[in-house]
């Protein structure tokens, strides 16, 4: 799912590789160029990943949507610590892997695409056909939250994955320490603006009632808007993140496909160059995610039913 709105605030953030790079040469004469090279990598590393941090934003906005008021900035700060600990396992972890069994990296990503697909599926189906259906609260804390929590950590330790392992790509060939510098501050400046944000829109509606109390008449119009246009947002991010799990999911997949993505380019009236490929591509991502992820939930229901059968 292309993030082109995002493409301006992620070269923002990633300027900061460049004041990193200044200060560096402050401190250490001599080296500035490898560490302009450095500021070099890291923002084409933060923009190769910007279509996956769109998914990302949209994924983390709509899981923490119908938790309670008082409770929206815990759920997004639980999130966001486990999205660190996702990240503290993934940097290392790939680093490894990248290293000493690089073919493992797509099998990997494949598996997370499908999980991700599954993932989607299941949300379809509840809205569908288990909407309404509620589950008894657990010492004290609402078993929707507990939900949330689990299930937004998981669903960024893919696409943290995802992040990584694109950055990884962009600086495979540099050395070593080059690798852990700019993918350890790609994955702080990603947890931070993600969440960031994340927490800024799920509070919307406080930010609205602010205004709605100021004198001005302009803050009272303003206040007004949010808080008319806040409930049909978070609806919309719901929307648009389960498309995401599919879009996301759907492209991993068929890229880990040998020959795959160079036979549907094949296909396509621009081979691949234009607006139209460019929607026919995301259309393919998600049914590709939508059917992966079906067939998945069916496979699961049917082993499930077996299992009580016995």
């Amino acid at each position: 799912m292309a993030a082109g709105s995002l493409l301006a605030l992620l070269d923002d953030i990633a300027t900061v590789l460049d004041d990193v790079a200044l200060m560096s040469k402050t401190a250490i004469k001599g080296s500035a160029a490898t560490f302009d090279d450095v500021a070099v990598l890291g923002k084409t590393a933060m923009k190769k990943t910007s279509g996956v941090l769109g998914d990302d934003l949209a994924l983390n906005a709509q899981q923490v949507t119908g938790v309670n008021p008082d409770r929206e900035l815990p759920v997004v700060w639980a999130v966001a610590k486990g999205s660190l600990l996702n990240k503290v396992i993934l940097v290392p972890a790939a680093l490894l892997i990248s290293y000493f069994i690089p073919w493992l990296i797509l099998p990997l990503l494949m598996l997370g695409g499908a999980f991700l697909s599954f993932e989607g599926a299941e949300k379809v189906i509840h809205t569908f056909f288990h909407k309404g259906e509620t589950k008894p609260a657990k010492q004290g804390v609402p078993i929707d939250e507990r939900a949330k929590i689990s299930g937004a950590i998981r669903t960024d330790f893919i696409l943290s994955a995802e992040i990584i392992v694109i950055a990884l790509g962009v600086v495979s060939s540099e050395p070593i320490l080059t690798q852990v510098i700019i993918l350890s501050v790609i994955a702080l400046l990603i947890t931070i603006f993600v969440y960031g944000l994340v927490a800024g829109i799920v509070k919307l509606d406080d930010l609205g009632l602010y205004l709605l109390r100021q004198q001005s008449n302009m803050a009272k119009t303003i206040g007004r808007g949010i808080l008319w246009l806040a409930p049909y947002l978070m609806k919309l991010l719901s929307i648009v993140g389960t498309i995401a799990m599919f879009l996301v999911g759907g492209s991993i997949i068929l890229h880990g496909i040998p020959g795959a993505e160079h036979w549907f380019e094949s296909i396509l009236p621009g081979h691949g160059a234009g607006l139209l490929d460019a929607v026919l591509t995301l259309i393919a991502h998600f049914v590709v995610g939508l059917v992966v992820g079906l067939v998945i939930v069916a496979v699961m229901s049917l082993f499930h039913k077996k299992e009580q059968e016995a």
